[in-house]
């Protein structure tokens, strides 16, 4: 039995870690994985991960066993991933991952499950294997579902999903910054404001919202705020940290774009220019 599927990528506009409440949008940036399953007796089973490039495979090896589980399954086999993603860099690769692996594997044994009951089947593979705080529920709608999404992460709600069209610019810095390594203690300092933040979010003042939970966050976890005031001072009015970091998102106007990159680029790092992708067409 052999499944494809793929998730795209994702951008903070709140971050869920002080509030449990968040927002993020979908980016066209891309993970794909393969899943090769055939039937076995015992308690012998055992399904192998692969991560082109290389990494931890608990996530995506857990991701296939909840799938089989909630069918009654019992395969062993591969599963293997490919990614247009940066990791470590709050770009929600992990939720990528996750949410492409489950579609994968559904697809394997020719089964489905609605997109949502797909996202929490992701989140939960997570939090079983560590890689995430919260569960990421924001982060794994939006990179699910498309546009952006509003959430609340603590009860697994889609509280709202938007179509919104934009450019997306991402400064990389050299250093990576996972998730589970978060000084969650200084993110709940920063709590009352981060809710400032979701409240403009709810309103759909996105840039804002994006703007304030950026700044907010680069001073609870020790990142460069000179990122974000760039953008600021060529008057682009959407700019942050992306989840925990490394990587900070904006979302120009056309003719800011040019300058925008110039500015990044003397920085030092690297920039992707991409967009926000509000259609997700699944074969």
């Amino acid at each position: 039995m052999h499944g494809y599927g793929y998730a795209n990528g994702a951008g903070t506009i709140v971050n869920a870690i002080a509030i449990w409440k968040g927002a993020a949008f979908c980016i066209d940036l891309r993970t794909t994985a393969d899943v090769e399953l055939h039937e076995c007796a015992g308690d012998t089973c055992r399904i192998t991960g692969r991560i082109e490039g290389g990494g931890d495979t608990a996530l995506i090896e857990r991701c296939v066993s909840l799938v089989l589980d909630r069918f009654g399954y019992q395969c062993e086999g591969t599963v293997t991933t490919r990614s247009e993603i940066p990791i470590a860099r709050g770009l929600k690769s992990s939720s990528a991952a996750a949410n492409a692996v489950t579609l994968a594997t559904l697809d394997a044994i020719g089964e489905s499950l609605p997109p949502i009951d797909v996202v929490r089947m992701g989140v939960r593979a997570a939090l079983d294997s560590g890689v995430t705080i919260t569960g990421a529920f924001d982060d794994a709608c939006a990179s699910m579902l498309g546009g952006i999404v509003i959430t609340d992460n603590r009860n697994q709600e889609l509280v709202e999903r938007v179509e919104y069209d934009s450019d997306v610019l991402i400064y990389l810095p050299e250093t990576r910054a996972f998730t589970a390594d978060t000084d969650v203690a200084r993110s709940n300092v920063v709590a009352p404001l981060v809710e400032v933040a979701y409240q403009l979010a709810l309103s759909h003042d996105f840039k804002n919202a994006m703007t304030l939970n950026g700044l907010l966050y680069c001073a609870a976890l020790g990142f460069d705020t000179e990122i974000v005031m760039h953008a600021l001072e060529l008057g682009v009015t959407g700019v942050g940290l992306s989840g925990t970091g490394s990587a900070y998102t904006a979302l120009p106007d056309s003719d800011q774009i040019k300058e925008l990159k110039s500015r990044w680029n003397e920085v030092g790092g690297s920039v992707i220019q991409t967009r926000i992708v509000n259609d997700l067409l699944r074969d």
